[in-house]
């Protein structure tokens, strides 16, 4: 029986004429960048939603970390300590600054930061802690700024896969000194492309703005040096039309997650992660971690497997980012014993609204298969 092609994702779209009709008055005014009227739209609109006292629009979620970092003006060549377990971007944001990542070990549980690891790792040289709130699951934030707190450290937050997460009623944004988020086209909420960074200081959007606009004020005034990372109308028109729709989705996406949960939480060989009681989930991700089992079968087995059923996993994270060949062996060797375990063994399944309970079904009898070291499906 031939199936459709899976995906690892989809892009979330709103109705198709509902983005044409609101993208009609650009053709009218021929304003589709600079910050215009629907640029501020959607930054007011984001600010209230995500329930943060100031937000800045961006390009992309990688600017916006790069430029958050830029803006503490944090000395060349001083210490982030930050986590391998992450998408690449937040250690090319730390280094593209001149700064040297220092990379703290995961917990096994929920392959978030081990906070408990942080104070070891803190030098005369260190600056900043960028923690990464990785699938939607947040970090331990009461802890991570307690540290922060008591060497004088920055916190800036990663929050590119913690759209619409809220912690203890809070949202996500609303900690450390500053949040950054994605709006990726394959993030559980997106503008096309996009980004924001989220604070509670007063000064840090006059900064990014400067940052992102290449420090320009006026026609006649340039007050200092920046880039070019602003949002264009076309992507903020995307980004209130499928703002409409994101708690559908996610509702959505929580049935699908617990019906993984449902056929996977007792097969031997398979981990589901934990996640914080204490948080509103986003319900980004479904990852899995394949342990030992009796037939010997490895992650690899299981990603072959699907993927010769049209079934597109993702090996996410994989290899860890301090192990990539850009980065491997250039900065203080530091023991990543659990991240590299997890990161050996963690795959991402398949995740998006449309995806059928047939879907999920025929992707956990694979599973199961194989792990049962059916020959017909493993590879």
């Amino acid at each position: 029986m031939n199936h459709k092609k899976i995906y690892v994702t989809k892009t979330s779209l709103p109705p198709y004429d509902e983005y044409i009709k609101a993208i009609e008055s650009l053709w009218d005014s021929r304003f589709i960048t600079n910050m215009g009227k629907y640029h501020h739209d959607f930054e007011s609109r984001l600010k209230d939603f995500l329930q943060v006292p100031n937000l800045s629009l961006m390009v992309n979620g990688h600017m916006a970390l790069e430029m958050t970092i830029q803006a503490h003006n944090f000395p060349k060549g001083s210490e982030v300590i930050t986590t391998p377990f992450t998408f690449v971007s937040t250690t090319h944001a730390i280094v593209r600054n001149g700064l040297v990542p220092i990379f703290c070990d995961i917990k096994a549980d929920n392959f978030l930061l081990d906070e408990s690891r942080i104070e070891e790792l803190i030098t005369e040289n260190t600056v900043a802690i960028v923690p990464v709130h990785v699938y939607g699951n947040v970090c331990n934030i009461e802890v991570i700024e307690s540290i922060a707190q008591k060497y004088d450290l920055k916190v800036i937050y990663d929050a590119a896969h913690a759209f619409g997460v809220k912690y203890k009623g809070s949202g996500i944004g609303s900690f450390g000194n500053a949040s950054i988020f994605s709006f990726h086209a394959t993030k559980v909420f997106n503008s096309i492309e996009g980004g924001a960074v989220a604070s509670n200081n007063s000064d840090l959007p006059d900064k990014i703005y400067n940052l992102k606009n290449f420090g320009i004020r006026n026609e006649e005034l340039v007050v200092s040096i920046g880039a070019n990372a602003k949002m264009n109308e076309f992507q903020a028109i995307m980004g209130i039309c499928n703002l409409k729709y994101f708690e559908r989705n996610v509702a959505a996406r929580k049935l699908i997650v617990e019906k993984y949960h449902e056929l996977l939480c007792n097969v031997e060989g398979v981990r589901l992660l934990c996640f914080n009681e204490d948080i509103e989930r986003n319900y980004a991700y479904f990852p899995v971690l394949f342990e030992e089992n009796e037939h010997g079968v490895e992650r690899d087995d299981i990603f072959n497997a699907l993927a010769k059923n049209q079934i597109n996993a993702r090996k996410y994270f994989y290899p860890l980012t301090a192990d990539q060949a850009c980065f491997k062996n250039k900065y203080h060797a530091i023991p990543l014993e659990t991240a590299r375990y997890c990161s050996d063994r963690i795959m991402v399944l398949p995740l998006y609204p449309e995806l059928l309970f047939d879907d999920v079904e025929r992707i956990c009898d694979i599973i199961k298969d194989t792990l049962s070291c059916n020959e017909e499906n493993k590879s």
